[in-house]
């Protein structure tokens, strides 16, 4: 900043210069023709013919030069203006009707330009950012269609099997099951989808307040219960009691709740999953641990991407948001998440949290 302003200062005393030079050879050159006019009539008295005389080749000297300098004055303004202006406007017209791909290229390291320079690079950052949110948008679109379509066409065909009269009760049941389920998890996707979007949005603001972390983790884990106890899992807790922090709660339930699903989901009967919550004066640690299918490197690369599955056979029922969710909440918590994966050998998710909000509120236990 500081180089910056010492170029702006010497730039405006050349300007100075410049004008100053201008200014005192026009100044010159009309002065001298005057005298001249007057020493031509061997008559240097300021008589009324000789000064009129005089006077009006000295006019006429001035709109000669008034016309030069007219005419490098448009020549520099179509060459130091006027090009530059129209390569953004034809760049702009580009973005307009939907090419965002377009680039301006700068227009060298002369200090004339430098204004333009600095408008080229914020229309190119900007033109980046559109070309990745329209691709964004895109695929979103495209992934939440694909999405939606599914679970209806299923409802679909099992409402058309349930109208047969001479239907078994047994495939009733299970056709009406399937309604049931297919319709919570439209639901669900409806949900996520909405909620994602207010985080994105920021339409939805933290509420910082002082609460138990520790005894919102152990509710979180007691709401999956049923499940653990339907295909065996083993439990295995190492949280510490009474570790307060200052957060969001409602926001932070989407984050354990959406990653102990995903534990449960994908760990096989009589498998093990695990929730470690430890805590020093800056920040909370909580991992959470399965012994499901594990993930691929190449899966773990993008699976905090909107709508990306790693299974892709859907084997697994989801919508590929949960994880987004996630990411999202902890970034505007000001936190960190990771995950190590192992094909075959399960997952572990980790989540650093600071104690403190960005007030600086007492971190107390």
């Amino acid at each position: 900043m500081k180089k910056l302003n010492i170029r702006k200062i010497l730039h405006g005393i050349n300007n100075w210069f410049v004008f100053f030079l201008l200014a005192a050879f026009v100044v010159t050159c009309c002065m001298t023709l005057f005298i001249s006019v007057m020493a031509d009539t061997l008559d240097l008295t300021f008589t009324e013919e000789n000064i009129s005389a005089a006077a009006k080749l000295t006019f006429g000297n001035v709109l000669l030069i008034s016309l030069l300098f007219t005419v490098i004055d448009a020549v520099r303004r179509r060459l130091m203006v006027e090009r530059p202006t129209k390569r953004i406007i034809s760049a702009g017209e580009k973005i307009t009707s939907g090419d965002f791909s377009v680039r301006i290229e700068p227009f060298g390291d002369n200090y004339a330009y430098e204004s333009f320079n600095s408008i080229i690079d914020c229309f190119n950052k900007m033109a980046e950012e559109l070309g990745s949110v329209e691709t964004l948008r895109t695929d979103f679109i495209a992934n939440v269609s694909h999405e939606l379509k599914t679970p209806l066409a299923v409802m679909q065909n099992y409402g058309t099997m349930l109208q047969s009269p001479d239907l078994p009760d047994e495939k009733r049941i299970e056709y009406a099951k399937g309604i049931t389920d297919n319709s919570r998890r439209l639901a669900s996707l409806i949900t996520n989808i909405l909620k994602l979007n207010k985080l994105e949005n920021q339409q939805i603001f933290p509420v910082s307040k002082r609460f138990d972390l520790s005894e919102q983790l152990c509710q979180s884990l007691l709401q999956f219960e049923e499940i653990w106890e339907q295909k065996d899992i083993d439990i295995e807790t190492n949280i510490e009691d009474e570790i307060n922090i200052n957060s969001d709660p409602e926001l932070l339930s989407l984050v354990w709740n959406n990653l102990l699903s995903n534990a449960f989901k994908f760990t096989e009967n009589g498998g093990t999953v695990s929730v470690q919550f430890t805590a020093d004066n800056d920040f909370a640690t909580i991992k959470i641990s399965d012994t499901g299918c594990g993930i691929s490197p190449e899966t773990s690369a993008h699976i905090f991407e909107k709508f990306y599955q790693g299974d892709t056979s859907h084997a697994m029922q989801g919508n590929g948001l949960g994880l987004a969710l996630v990411k999202r909440v902890v970034d505007i918590m000001n936190g960190e998440i990771a995950v190590v994966s192992e094909v075959g050998k399960g997952s572990t998710f980790t989540v650093r949290l600071r104690r403190s909000d960005i007030n600086g509120m007492e971190k107390t236990d």
